[in-house]
């Protein structure tokens, strides 16, 4: 079957955070809801703090009075604010996101939380300088935004990227290992969109470069955040010719193989690559990923 659509929403895309963009400028709407906000504490590798079978959110309080000009705003649970800060210093039971989707009941609610959390503070650990007039930034906005000292704005950044899975019309997929994979795992081929280029043109030009083949048909099936550190995710779908050979030209991936539907099923079944697998010829992304997604519902179709 060469037409088929996601059968689930991706993880990352299910958030059920209610940002509350219009608190974002209301400084004393925001100092009287500190006093009872929660605070989700953040390391530099992604990694928070879990008990049990729930990220810990601590009283905001405990971190200043009022709120801090390093700490961002996500959003609200109901009549509680929510917010993130960069701790280094952070002790306890840490995981990171990817590790939440895996080994965790990541709710929609906690998906939204830590993929905004992490998105944020990843580009403020960048965005130190302007990159319009090179003058030192600070946070505003509630960590929205950043100001430079000539009072030019700066917003987040968000780097655009494709994943594609490649099939043959039929029961068989293309998929990829990079170098610095472990043996087995294979996944969709994937690229950052570049300046001037379209997103099927992206995808064209990026399978070709990273296997040598030409695509067609290229259509959209969805996307998801990847806040790693600071990405969307734009899912396609596109048709090649197994018969044509593969070319591994930009060096980032180490081999690729077409597996029928089948062997993909079979790996599907024994879980993400992270949950055993051995020896097995094929293993997959796990949930967190929108490769997953797409991968499952490709299999599903008939």
């Amino acid at each position: 079957m060469s037409v088929f659509d996601l059968n689930a929403v991706p993880v990352l895309s299910r958030s059920a955070l209610d940002r509350a963009e219009h608190l974002r400028a209301d400084e004393q709407a925001l100092k009287e809801g500190w006093g009872q906000a929660k605070l989700v504490r953040m390391n530099r590798r992604g990694q928070v703090r879990v008990e049990g079978n729930a990220v810990v959110l601590e009283e905001a309080v405990t971190l200043s009075a009022e709120p801090s000009p390093h700490a961002v705003f996500l959003g609200v649970d109901g009549e509680f604010h929510l917010w993130a800060v960069r701790d280094n210093e952070i002790e306890g039971e840490l995981t990171d996101l990817r590790a939440v989707g895996a080994t965790l009941d990541l709710d929609d609610f906690g998906a939204g939380l830590l993929s905004t959390a992490i998105a944020l503070l990843n580009w403020h650990d960048k965005a130190g300088y302007s990159a319009h007039d090179g003058t030192p930034t600070r946070a505003s906005n509630a960590g929205w935004s950043r100001t430079s000292d000539s009072g030019h704005q700066e917003f987040p950044r968000i780097d655009p990227a494709v994943i594609c899975l490649v099939h043959d019309g039929g029961d068989r997929v293309l998929l990829g290992r990079q170098h610095t994979w472990p043996e087995g795992l294979f996944s969709l081929l994937a690229g950052f969109v570049e300046a001037g280029e379209s997103l099927e043109r992206c995808v064209e030009r990026e399978i070709k470069e990273e296997v040598g083949v030409d695509v067609r048909e290229v259509r959209y099936l969805g996307s998801q955040p990847w806040p790693f550190p600071r990405s969307l995710m734009v899912g396609f779908a596109a048709q090649a010719d197994p018969e044509q050979p593969l070319h591994f030209s930009d060096g980032e991936i180490a081999e690729a193989h077409w597996f029928t539907r089948a062997e993909v099923r079979e790996a599907l079944a024994a879980g993400a690559w992270g949950s055993g697998g051995g020896d097995a010829r094929l293993l997959l992304p796990g949930s967190i990923s929108i490769a997953r997604t797409i991968v499952e519902s490709w299999a599903a179709a008939d």
